[in-house]
């Protein structure tokens, strides 16, 4: 039992931990590219894009749906009839912008995954069928084995100019039948819903990152960069640690931080897990690079401005085995939440202070028998051969940042490990530059800006186009925004 005196053995957070760091500058995006002058046609329409620009520093809101889901998976291979459980556990009926997904032991935590070289064939095969359940419930399903090109242990999303973007999407429709087979090989995004926008994975923590073709085109996603910790056997080794993601979506800094912390329930074991953290938010770093855009992005994790953490955290319950069983059986979850490891930690300074998490109504996630079996691991009479353990809410979700509302917080029922996957779906503000959105085309808006007896006559008078390009240019070398650019 846990006993209030025990509240001063909590190691404090050291005081870079207790405050946010100093965020990077806010996105702003850099100006249009002029184009190639011969393409005229395409010139105006960047120009007149660049005269309808207000202030960058005028911003709106837009929101996005992100999925975020755990799964610590007993060190099974997905390949089977997984396929069910992961359409469940991904909710699909209530569809997202963004799918964030960490897992737990992907491989078996054995000396030889530990200390040897990283795999990449079991990560390769979740992002197989991650993208398969994805696309075939949104996308086209015979389009889905092309993502394999893409899917290793260590990928990010290299973003195309926005010139690049068109004409893959004009250019296929010029293509004959005969020849589109190689073209759409090269251009996966063409059939899919979804894309992968991040991939890593280390030993066994893994995390993949899948975001919607619409938000790629609506918004701009960059500096996606990821990162790893290994703090497990020796402080060092990847049997425990973390995978984070970092990305930009516009004006709005994002990281996911896909976590496996120390296992056990004897006393002490939650002041490892404590450190766990504190070693993983000092060693998480995004460093820049010579192919990063003019846009800096954070460096920590503390640096962004929406935060999600999740993963087996192993926080265990202040309660005895068979107390414990007994409101689980009354399914008394505010009761339970009272005993819970991780929320004492908060309350008392240990870890995660000011950090947020959805209110838990389902039943702890850890420890059931096996796979295939609804009975939680031990209990009395005590079975031949089982581990006894007190059933707990290892597997968490938990946010930090403003603009972060969370919509559902529920556990699936998939049978395929151990453990119970989590899940919880959040609408968050993207803080959007409105230049960066306010695409308008030239011969939308060509005739209201000409004189009326002229409309109608002069749609492809190169003459008059000629004129308003001077404007424009004029207007834009003219404007406070230019002539004091930094």
């Amino acid at each position: 039992m846990y006993n209030e005196n025990d509240k001063s053995r909590n190691s404090r957070m050291p005081k870079w931990f207790k405050r946010k760091n100093n965020k990077a500058d806010r996105y702003r995006p850099g100006e249009l590219s002029d184009g190639n002058e011969d393409e005229s046609d395409d010139y105006l329409d960047e120009i007149l894009v660049r005269s309808m620009e207000t202030d960058p520093c005028t911003s709106s809101n837009n929101e996005l749906r992100i999925f975020v889901g755990t799964w610590n998976v007993a060190g099974r291979s997905p390949i089977g009839s997984l396929a069910v459980d992961l359409d469940e556990w991904l909710n699909l009926k209530d569809v997202a912008d963004i799918y964030v997904l960490g897992f737990q032991e992907i491989v078996p935590l054995k000396t030889r995954t530990v200390i040897g070289a990283e795999d990449p064939k079991e990560a390769t095969n979740w992002n197989r069928l991650i993208g398969k359940t994805l696309n075939d419930k949104y996308g086209c399903p015979w389009l889905t084995p092309m993502i394999t090109r893409i899917s290793s242990d260590n990928y990010h999303y290299v973003p195309v100019s926005d010139s690049d973007r068109r004409a893959s999407f004009s250019s296929h429709s010029e293509i004959p039948w005969r020849e589109r087979s190689k073209t759409v090989r090269e251009m996966p995004k063409v059939g899919s819903k979804y894309k992968l926008m991040a991939s890593k994975k280390m030993v066994g923590v893994f995390i993949s990152v899948w975001m919607k073709n619409e938000v790629l085109r609506k918004y701009c996603i960059s500096n996606v960069k990821v990162c790893s910790v290994a703090c497990g056997i020796m402080g060092y080794l990847g049997n425990k640690g973390s995978v984070s993601v970092s990305m930009s979506i516009d004006g709005t800094n994002f990281c996911f931080i896909a976590a496996h912390l120390a296992s056990g329930e004897k006393k002490g074991d939650e002041c490892r897990r404590n450190n766990q953290v504190v070693e993983i938010f000092r060693r998480t770093f995004f460093p820049r690079s010579p192919g990063d855009d003019d846009n800096p992005h954070p460096l920590t994790i503390l640096g962004h401005d929406r935060i999600f953490w999740f993963g087996d955290l192993n926080y265990r319950l202040y309660l005895e085995d068979n107390l414990a069983r007994q409101l689980i059986k009354k399914h008394d979850w505010r009761a339970l939440q009272e005993f819970d490891q991780l929320r004492r930690e908060q309350e008392y300074g240990g870890v995660f202070q000011g950090w947020k998490e959805g209110d838990i109504e389902f039943a702890p996630t850890y420890k059931y028998s096996q796979s295939n079996c609804n009975r939680y691991s031990g209990g009395l009479p005590s079975r031949s051969g089982e581990k006894q353990r007190t059933p707990a809410w290892c597997d968490r979700i938990l946010w930090y940042g403003k603009g972060v509302k969370q919509l559902s917080y529920f556990r699936s029922e998939s049978k395929f490990s151990d453990h119970r996957p989590v899940s919880a779906l959040f609408s968050t503000e993207i803080e959007v530059v409105k230049s960066k959105n306010r695409r308008v085309g030239l011969q939308s808006i060509l005739p209201t800006m000409l004189p009326n007896d002229q409309i109608g006559t002069s749609r492809g008078n190169d003459e008059a186009k000629s004129t308003l390009l001077s404007l424009m240019v004029k207007d834009i070398e003219e404007s406070p925004r230019h002539m004091h650019k930094p």
